[in-house]
């Protein structure tokens, strides 16, 4: 039979659907299991483990990989438990399965913002301004996970087989549906299929021997050849192939392994931040949600990270927390406006250097902006790349500032 992943959104009745799938089915749930076998095989904290499905600190991310390690390691566990069938792999996990799993069946649940904030506020009693921001925050972190593991935003379709929105399907009817689709012949394991799942074991060790020495490259097994997919840009490129090769051949059941750019990889017109002295630390600030995390996507593809909220208190209260070195900051946005920010972080936290980019600024702003501080400001729609130029910009003078 099948194995499900069931990734939902918040208060979209994901934990009911996933235990009465599971007692319908008769399947087991391996959520836990998982979580406390990798941390007793690998020697890690499960809070660790938990904390790298929503992302540490960037300065971690660059200089110690220690979440692609933890990701790794989950990986390769969940490719050894998932080799029986009749499983459901709840949550984030199941980003981490191959698609080239025949017998295994994605499904998203998911609906629209007002059903969530009402379902929010009659679970929590939160007023509505709080579930909106709770929500806010659980997708924020869908995001950065999907973006990490696939590239892509939550709940994208290209990611599931079904899509359920659960506004306007009741949750026997989710069952039912998911029921249903388990037990079509379209996702009955053959020994092809499970062929697959036993590659995931060869490839997901070389991944994680790859981490372990401090690379984060995707890679793909089938009959013992692994072929090792570059997706991020590096400057020597044969070189680099050479020593991911050079890592990979420790594991054991290799016949041959080769290594080769896949289909994101991409020279940028710039030379990446990240080649500079200080990490980038890079805040996105509008309440245009599709915007906003498409700009995130395209500013990734340039090397460029960074971390996504929708309107002015939640930037404040992001930097109280981690402080980036350069917000992007859009002007007209509901609450504490863009203008209002700009004055706050300028003077609680100067080091900070703050792009505006707006689709509805004046002169009158512009010149508002520029008198508290405001280091470049840019009209939508703006080219990504102009983007990043002006970036590097704000990042030179603040290496430049550290060295006087």
């Amino acid at each position: 039979m099948a194995i499900l992943s069931i990734f939902s959104g918040s208060y979209c009745h994901g934990e009911d659907v996933v235990e009465q799938v599971a007692e319908k089915l008769q399947y087991k749930i391996l959520d836990k299991e998982l979580l406390d076998a990798t941390a007793d095989r690998f020697k890690v904290s499960a809070s660790d483990l938990v904390a790298s499905l929503t992302g540490t600190s960037q300065f971690l991310k660059k200089f110690s990989h220690e979440r692609e390690k933890n990701i790794a390691m989950l990986r390769l566990m969940l490719a050894e438990l998932i080799q029986m069938d009749n499983l459901i792999v709840p949550g984030f996990y199941g980003h981490l399965i191959p698609r080239t799993i025949a017998h295994l069946l994605k499904v998203c649940l998911i609906a629209n913002f007002d059903y969530r904030v009402g379902q929010t506020i009659k679970a929590e009693g939160l007023s509505e301004k709080q579930a909106q921001k709770a929500i806010h925050k659980d997708d924020q972190d869908k995001s950065k996970w999907t973006q990490f593991t696939n590239n892509s935003a939550p709940y994208s379709d290209r990611l599931y087989d079904i899509t359920i929105p659960m506004n306007r399907t009741t949750i026997d009817g989710a069952v039912g549906l998911i029921f249903q689709h388990a037990q079509s012949d379209a996702v009955k394991a053959t020994e092809r299929s499970k062929k697959a799942a036993d590659d995931f074991i060869l490839a997901a060790k070389v991944r994680h021997t790859l981490a372990q020495a401090g690379h984060d490259e995707e890679t793909y097994a089938e009959d013992g050849r692994v072929t090792i997919i570059i997706n991020k840009y590096i400057v020597r490129l044969e070189k680099y192939e050479r020593e991911l090769k050079k890592i990979a051949e420790k594991v054991e059941g290799i016949k041959e392994i080769n290594a080769r750019t896949g289909r994101d990889y991409s020279p940028p017109s710039i030379m990446p931040l990240g080649e500079l002295e200080m990490p980038s630390k890079i805040l996105l600030v509008d309440d245009e949600k599709e915007f906003v995390q498409t700009l995130s996507e395209r500013l990734l593809t340039r090397n460029l990270e960074s971390s996504v909220v929708y309107d002015g208190e939640q930037a404040l209260e992001h930097i109280k927390q981690d402080e980036p070195d350069v917000m992007v900051l859009d002007i007209r946005m509901p609450g504490i406006d863009g203008i209002e920010v700009l004055k706050r972080v300028k003077t609680e936290h100067p080091n900070v250097e703050v792009i505006i980019l707006t689709g509805h600024g004046s002169e009158k702003e512009e010149t508002i902006a520029n008198e508290l501080g405001a280091f470049a400001y840019l009209q939508k729609p703006i080219n990504v790349d102009r983007l990043a130029q002006v970036m590097k910009a704000a990042y030179k003078k603040i290496n430049d500032s550290a060295k006087s």
